[in-house]
């Protein structure tokens, strides 16, 4: 159930945009979508970049699974599922891109940013959703928002937005912080554009700013050991691919550095950082269900506006945070969808 916490105040611009996406979602217009596109037996595309295990232990296909079952879609009989994982190693994408394109895809559902772009190269042609990125119009997947423009449509993540969440939520726990470390993944696309989200955050705080990059696990060593040097009080970790194949080795780097640290993707929850705040994934999915459903139905995806995440997450770490020494302000435990004991 989504909190009344500062991480669900939104902007003008997200307002109209959430307002644009549920105007679609009546309940009239869902009964007009409870039947499926009729005619062909249509296949679907999907690309992950992280694995199979991963995506149905943390629910995420099967979510976009039961959002096409909500809408009357039964595999097999009106759509062949083809998923296809890079086990989080980003090189292979472009190969499953292209084979997802060659098995002749209607529709191709990309889970992230960094998907969508192998998928965006292998074809201008076949309709693709993107299910998270992080800003649609500086990842090159639209024109607008409001109107894509080309083949591409789907939800952004609004992680430009959630930065500034959890800069305040780390501010909440430790009023005194004077310098927060990012962690990014220099070669990830969209991370480097981010940085300018990063440093508006921090200012509006009057915190400064110790950006670190690591792109492999020796990265994350010496990463950490930077911050310390440098005196980071506390660290937030930018959702990325990579990052989560690592997720434990972060959390426990940042405990041994005695780094509160704080993450923007729920996969993390259970790794052991202090707190994550993000989109409900699984929501985002099942939302995509409701793109594929109307491209199949023949709306285009360049007249499909891109819409923003209506849900958000906060869990924080109990464990973790007495390991710090920290007190947990009531007023966030409160707000916590979950707190981990």
């Amino acid at each position: 159930m989504q909190k009344c916490g500062p991480g669900n105040r939104v902007s003008n611009r997200r307002k109209a945009l959430i307002l644009l996406g549920a105007s679609a979602l009546t309940p009239r217009a869902l009964l007009a979508q409870s039947k499926p596109a009729t005619g062909k037996v249509w296949r679907v595309g999907y690309l992950d970049s992280g694995s199979r295990q991963s995506a149905l232990d943390s629910g995420r296909t099967p979510a976009f699974l039961q959002g096409m079952k909500e809408l009357g879609y039964i595999e097999g009989k009106h759509f062949v599922f083809e998923p296809r994982f890079a086990d989080g190693r980003t090189e292979r994408l472009a190969a499953l891109a292209e084979e997802l394109v060659h098995v002749h895809s209607d529709i191709i559902v990309a889970r992230q940013s960094i998907a969508g772009r192998a998928v965006q190269i292998a074809t201008t042609s076949i309709p693709i959703v993107v299910a998270l990125t992080p800003d649609p119009v500086r990842d090159g997947f639209a024109v607008t928002l409001a109107k894509p423009g080309s083949n591409i449509t789907g939800l952004s993540s609004g992680a430009a937005e959630i930065i500034q969440k959890h800069v305040e939520l780390l501010v909440t726990i430790l009023p005194r912080i004077a310098r927060i470390a990012f962690l990014l993944n220099p070669i990830s696309p969209g991370q480097g554009a981010l940085l300018l989200s990063v440093h508006v955050a921090a200012q509006r705080s009057g915190r400064q700013v110790l950006p670190v990059g690591a792109s492999n696990p020796e990265d994350l060593e010496r990463g950490f050991a930077f911050m310390t040097r440098n005196k980071a009080d506390a660290v937030i970790v930018l959702a990325d691919s990579f990052f989560l194949q690592q997720r434990r080795q972060i959390a426990e780097f940042a405990l041994k550095h005695r780094l509160p640290s704080s993450c923007a993707s729920l996969d993390f929850a259970d790794s052991g950082v202090l707190l994550v705040y993000s989109a409900n994934q699984n929501d985002i999915l099942r939302r995509v269900a409701i793109f594929v459903d109307k491209i199949l139905k023949g709306a285009k995806p360049a007249e499909l506006p891109f819409e923003l995440p209506t849900r958000f997450e906060l869990v924080i770490n109990r464990k973790t945070a007495n390991a710090l020494g920290l007190t947990l302000p009531q007023e966030l435990l409160l707000r916590a969808d979950r707190v981990i004991e």
